[in-house]
């Protein structure tokens, strides 16, 4: 074997290498930062659910759900409760206000413009704004159960579950009141935690992994 068909196959065997490699990479959003959520459900600890925020694609989004990640109880997401939660849709949080889904202030002021739409619900554990209709988003935010698409283009995908999709099940099978899907037991975020990425990386267009 001649040097040159050793360089050559060595290439061939490379690009294959770069080609498979390339393949397994996630293509989806990058993840600048992380919020890390500990919950409580009645008189139990639940768990920890840990965001990963897209910082790049929807970065004035991010950067209010990362303030009142950061605020005190009261003022922000700590302490707060998941006042809403629809089996097989979507568990939703932020009334730091009212507590049961009436209240909403952003860091901008009452509300804020949709940031655009560029990601959409691809699968369980997607986070996104909830809103009252166009560009009035505030501080609630849900976390989706299932593929949603008929909410692309209405609400602005912002996050994904990297961890803690237990929990989410957790808290989508709890007993709730109807009509107003309110859990009989209160679901409370006891802390949020901000973390910066020091590695921005990308996650999969997929459902979030229990």
């Amino acid at each position: 074997m001649t040097w040159q068909y050793r360089s050559l196959l060595l290439l061939c065997l490379l690009n294959v290498y770069a080609t498979l490699k390339s393949d397994n990479e996630p293509k989806g959003p990058k993840v600048t930062d992380k919020v890390i959520l500990t919950i409580k459900i009645g008189d139990e600890e639940a768990g920890i659910i840990t965001i990963g925020l897209f910082g790049k694609t929807v970065p004035k989004t991010v950067k209010n759900f990362i303030q009142l990640s950061k605020k005190a109880e009261g003022e922000g997401y700590t302490g707060s409760k998941f006042h809403r939660i629809i089996k097989d849709f979507m568990v939703q949080a932020g009334d730091f206000i009212n507590g049961d889904g009436t209240g909403s202030i952003s860091i901008y002021g009452k509300k804020f413009a949709d940031e655009n739409f560029k990601l959409k619900h691809y699968g369980a554990g997607w986070v996104s704004m909830a809103n009252a209709g166009p560009d009035s988003n505030g501080s609630q935010f849900f976390i989706t159960l299932k593929k949603t698409p008929w909410l692309d283009g209405r609400h602005v995908v912002f996050g994904k579950v990297l961890s803690g999709m237990k929990v989410v099940r957790k808290m989508e099978n709890t007993k709730t009141l109807k009509p107003s899907d309110k859990p009989v037991e209160d679901i409370i975020i006891i802390k949020a935690e901000h973390i910066i990425v020091d590695a921005p990386f990308s996650v999969h267009k997929t459902d979030a992994e229990d």
